[in-house]
């Protein structure tokens, strides 16, 4: 390793106990999106401590922070991606506690040489990963311009079992309430003066079932009725669905809700409800993956004796916002291993790994190859001008890849 890894990675390795403190104390609270007060604060507080500027709430987001951290040299614009929201009723069973920690440290270790390397560190704290109230936050940054002069971004994400893998493609994925508005009237006795809200609902759920029949394997389409009246004797006046509409790439996914939205209004206009369509948060679009941004970051988890498995290069099931960031700026998000059985994911085992002795360690490896991944990029023009090439081009074919 160079002498600027090693200076690096001693750093990590002397902060380690405090950054798993953190991710224990965030475990021990698990916050749901848009309340995430404590490890946004937590996380911040430790970021100004080590010198960062903060800006807390951010991105329009109440539980979202920006550190910076600007050197005198000009230089790339590193980001590091800090997620710490925890699942409704169950906690951390995703390691988001790991997670944010994770990318705080890094981003303080890399802070140690940068005024060396020129640039810019900076760590984003992006709420509501798994969705919920003001949820997805990474669109929000990206949005309101936060990633308009970064280079490149990069992340870890915990893993259920012992293995390491490289970043992978997702599906782009649309959050969306349909609702409809009818009027109520006795059921037995004035039926003629009713509008059926409820029927207008499931004129949507059938022509989407519909609807499944022509489309390609590239798309998932899912949903549940949240509100469909409240007794069987009063046509209902109000009714509420919630939908997941998925798409392997972005562009598809717009086309899909087009159509999605034309179902909604054909059923609007077949009962005589007022209908509407409309994401519930932030929209979700698909990782594009940069395979030469992965590979630096292989190449210096081997340099702890740590080995990628290599998985095809298919679509995997689920969506991350983190995919809104990957669309605008070379971006990562491998997975780190932090149990020693496989585990599922969104699960009570995963909440118990996410504070094992495993589960900390994770913080300390993913922190120092994410921060020795950014050096490299810093340091060499050339590598990084080649990433940012790659990425272009997989932005620009994404439509094309096979699953």
């Amino acid at each position: 390793m160079s002498e600027r890894k090693e200076r690096i990675n001693a750093f990590v390795q002397a902060q380690l106990p405090v950054y798993q403190k953190i991710a224990l104390a965030i475990h021990d609270k698990p916050e749901v999106s848009n309340y995430e007060f404590f490890a946004s604060q937590t996380l911040s507080e430790q970021l100004s401590k080590e010198g960062f500027d903060i800006e807390l709430p951010a991105a329009g987001h109440r539980t979202g922070f920006a550190a910076r951290y600007k050197s005198s040299l000009p230089g790339p614009v590193a980001v590091f991606l800090a997620e710490y929201d925890a699942l409704a009723g169950l906690g951390h069973g995703c390691g988001h506690n790991l997670f944010g920690a994770t990318s705080s440290l890094a981003a303080a270790a890399l802070k140690q040489v940068i005024d060396e390397t020129g640039g810019e560190v900076r760590v984003y704290g992006t709420p509501g990963e798994e969705g919920g109230e003001n949820g997805s936050a990474k669109g929000s940054f990206v949005r309101e311009g936060y990633f308009k002069d970064v280079d490149f971004a990069l992340c870890v994400h915990p893993g259920g079992d012992d293995k390491h893998y490289l970043s992978s493609r997702n599906y782009a994925c649309a959050p969306v309430d349909i609702t409809f508005d009818g009027r109520a009237a006795h059921a037995a006795g004035d039926p003629q003066d009713g509008i059926n809200a409820l029927d207008a609902q499931i004129l949507v759920y059938n022509g989407i079932s519909v609807l499944r029949q022509q489309l390609t394997n590239r798309i998932r389409i899912h949903g549940i009725i949240t509100e469909g009246g409240t007794a069987p004797n009063v046509i209902p006046e109000h009714t509420n669905s919630k939908w997941y509409i998925r798409a392997a790439d972005i562009d598809t996914l717009h086309e899909l809700y087009a159509r999605v939205e034309n179902i909604v209004k054909g059923a609007a206009l077949a009962t005589g409800c007022t209908g509407s369509i409309k994401l519930y948060q932030n929209l979700v679009e698909n990782m594009v993956v940069t395979p030469s941004l992965d590979a630096i970051y292989e190449k210096n988890l081997n340099l702890f004796g740590q080995q990628i498995t290599h998985k095809p290069d298919t679509v995997q099931p689920g969506s991350s916002d983190v995919g809104n960031v990957s669309q605008v700026v070379p971006a990562i998000q491998p997975h780190i291993g932090i149990s020693s059985t496989k585990i599922a994911g969104h699960s009570p085992d995963f909440v118990r790994a996410a504070c094992s002795q495993k589960g900390l360690d994770a913080i300390g490896l993913g922190a120092a190859v994410l921060a020795d991944t950014a050096l490299d990029l810093l340091e060499d023009e050339a590598l990084l001008q080649k990433v940012k090439e790659d990425h272009a081009w997989h932005v620009a074919h994404q439509k094309e890849l096979p699953l």
